[in-house]
This record gives C-alpha cells, structure tokens and sequence, in this order.
C-alpha cells in the first residue's frame, strides 16, 4: 500500500472515483501496475529547477500594464512529515483570472480576459523550504457538474522533487468563502481536518500596506497533517 492509498484510506485523500462530472471518464476501472523505477527515474532529471527566473513568481508583472483585480501574496514554506524544510521544490501556479477565466482555449466561460493576466508563474523553494508568489485573486467560474454550479476561487499548485515521478499536485482555497460548502471538488477529502488543510489562512503579518493581502499556505508531505493531493 502507497502513502497515497493509506491517506485515501484514512479520508485524507479524495477517491479516485467521486461522484462529479469528469471523474467517471477519468478514474481507472482497475489498479494501476507497479512498474520498476531505474536509477535515472529515481534521481533525475531535475523538471525545469535551474530555469526558473525569480520574476516568474510575480504574476502581475511582464505585461503591458497592471492586471485587474484584488493583489495577493501568497506564501508559505514546504515541509516533511517531521516538519523539517523541503528544499529545491519546484512549485507551478495556475489560476484565473479576478473575473473567473482560464487563459485556455477550453475555457468558453463569457467572462473577460485580462491582457495583463496569464495565471501561470513557478518558484522554487529555498533552503527552509519557503516559496513566495504575488498574484491576482482569482475568481469563482461556473463548470456545469450540476444546475447552478460554481468553483469557489482557488489556485491549483504542482510540486516537483528531484526527478519527474515525484509530481504532487493540490489546490489551495481561500477562507470564509461561501462556495466551499457546495463544492463537490473540495468535499471530496472526507475527512474534515484535512480538507481545512487546504484554506489558506490571512496572514496579517504578510500583507503589504497599500500594496496586497497575505496567504499563508503550508505544503506537508506525508504523515497526519499531510496536505491532501489529487492522485
């Protein structure tokens, strides 16, 4: 049994067949084959880590002119089961735009884009595991699982180690928002002190005066505070 399978086991984890739309074309019907992993997978290549330039953190800059919508920092540290910091993390964000919009081709949502918004940008983790990103808030979407259904705001993060089989992939959710009651996506961690792990808490300490609100949001890998992920 995986770590993944125990925290599924436990409620920490949602399961891979859940009752919404898109997971009943996605989940397998059998268990997946266990194939051997080669040095090569195990320890390199590294995913991108030295290419990242620290601007890439600052999704509100390399445009023409601001982004609309309510400035964020978002920040928090990644650690292990014990605590200790994870260093060298490449971190991916994705998210929408403040009008709720992907800038995909699949998004057909008729909310505005920003020319001024992309939703993507990458960080690494330093020394004490710490990883800093400034964004846009994004905002909630309609997704059509069920009549009047819409996606509390929240921004999708993807973690890599030191080689590509240690991909984890998560969403961060943002406190006091009315949606997460009614979210299939979020409800689907059974376990309730897990999915809470996956609020971000306002940090005052954080937020820049006249500038943008603070979001703590912590990463554990593994053990009982272990931050739920998408398998």
């Amino acid at each position: 049994m995986t770590d993944m399978d125990r925290d599924r086991a436990t409620g920490k984890n949602p399961p891979i067949l859940h009752p919404y739309g898109s997971t009943a074309k996605r989940a397998p019907s059998h268990r997946p084959l266990a194939i051997p992993r080669t040095l090569t997978e195990m320890t390199g290549p590294l995913y991108g880590h030295a290419s990242v330039d620290p601007g890439e953190a600052d999704l509100t800059q390399g445009h023409a002119g601001e982004p609309q919508g309510e400035r964020i920092i978002l920040a928090g540290r990644v650690v292990d089961a014990a605590g200790g910091p994870v260093p060298d993390t490449l971190i991916e964000l994705w998210q929408t735009n403040a009008a709720g919009r992907y800038l995909h081709a699949a998004d057909r949502h008729p909310a505005p884009l920003d020319p001024n918004f992309t939703g993507a940008g990458r960080a690494v983790t330093d020394g004490q595991g710490q990883y800093r990103f400034t964004s846009i808030k994004p905002g909630a979407y309609p997704w059509r699982n069920h009549p009047n259904a819409w996606r509390p705001a929240h921004i999708h993060l993807s973690l890599f180690g030191p080689s590509l089989t240690t991909r984890l992939v998560t969403q961060m959710y943002f406190p006091g928002d009315p949606l997460l009651a009614f979210d299939p996506i979020f409800n689907a961690v059974p376990d309730l002190a897990a999915r809470q792990r996956l609020v971000a808490g306002f940090d005052w300490n954080l937020t820049e005066p006249e500038w943008a609100l603070g979001y703590r949001f912590d990463v554990v890998l593994g053990g009982r505070r272990a931050t739920p992920m998408e398998d």
